[in-house]
């Protein structure tokens, strides 16, 4: 494998994974379940020369790495567990999680990297996904949320709060709460589908996709829920808005248009935008959807970035 490395100017790369293998997770209301055999893809896109390039496969599925903020570790999920492996490449190692061998794929680091926030589908619970933090070597969680489904999306770059998708009668919705626990703060309030909520590293606004306009687009809004503003106007069906580090970019997945929620096995593409707005470009195409791109994965120098793709066998 090749080592991957940051570069000083521009937006540079970009990294997915691709899979093979029979789709055995821990149950996700948020999800719709594989069942089919696939191949699986770590790869890096380079935006320097749009280039893909393989970081590690696997006859195993897996999704949604996160990018550890020193630049060196690739997280992901599979199979209820969680795995990191060197942005090199090299074998996965599973994480040792106590009782949370059930979580799905939103999963986010701390801005320090030490500790990660989890979604886990506790038996306590009815099998609905709470959110935990645990150390990022292991350990036993400590239990954040009190109510589910809760999906973890985005940690504050102040490392106070994380930012979730509650599903609370009936309704999807952002919320957030201290990375202490306590009561949740619920920042937007229609009955429309929120998802996908996630920080911008200042810290002022937290993007997120809404169908609220009647079709599922981006929207950022302040930190605490104010002033909403749709940020994508087109008929492509846009999740999983995620802020790069230097705070110039948006990478999303994009559906074609038409296509209800964010189901998997599909044709899709990433696409890229301004922070500030504007027109996206399409980066790649793919067949992936669900599992792609759900958790931010930016590298900590902007240049790179992780997702996943598929091919069915």
């Amino acid at each position: 494998m090749t080592t991957l490395g940051c570069f000083k100017s521009g937006l540079k790369h970009l990294v997915f994974l691709s899979f093979t293998s029979m789709f055995l997770t821990a149950p996700d209301m948020h999800a719709q379940q594989l069942t089919h055999s696939i191949t699986s893809y770590l790869e890096v896109f380079n935006l320097d020369n749009n280039t893909r390039r393989v970081v590690y496969t696997d006859d195993s599925h897996f999704e949604a790495p996160n990018w550890s903020p020193d630049g060196e570790t690739l997280y992901f999920n599979s199979n209820g567990h969680i795995y990191r492996i060197p942005v090199g490449g090299g074998q996965p190692v599973k994480i040792d999680m106590a009782f949370a061998t059930r979580n799905n794929n939103d999963h986010v680091l701390s801005p320090d990297g030490k500790q990660m926030a989890i979604s886990h589908h506790s038996a306590g619970h009815n099998g609905n996904s709470i959110i935990y933090i645990v150390d990022v070597e292991g350990g036993t969680p400590r239990q954040i949320t009190d109510n589910g489904p809760s999906y973890l999306h985005g940690w504050s770059p102040d490392g106070k709060e994380l930012a979730f998708i509650g599903l609370r009668n009936g309704d999807y919705n952002v919320f957030v709460i201290s990375v202490y626990g306590g009561k949740e703060k619920q920042l937007t309030h229609t009955r429309f589908h929120e998802d996908g909520s996630d920080y911008t590293m200042c810290g002022k606004y937290i993007w997120f996709n809404s169908d609220r306009s009647g079709n599922m687009q981006l929207w950022r809004m302040g930190r605490d829920g104010s002033n909403p503003e749709q940020m994508t106007y087109d008929d492509w069906v846009d999740w999983f808005p995620h802020p790069s580090p230097d705070g110039k970019w948006i990478v999303f997945l994009s559906y074609e248009p038409g296509t209800e929620g964010h189901p998997a096995n599909k044709n899709v593409v990433l696409r890229i935008m301004s922070a500030e707005g504007g027109e996206p470009k399409v980066l790649t195409e793919l067949f992936g959807g669900q599992g792609t791109i759900n958790v931010p994965s930016w590298s900590p120098c902007s240049r790179k970035f992780a997702f996943v793709s598929y091919r069915l066998r």
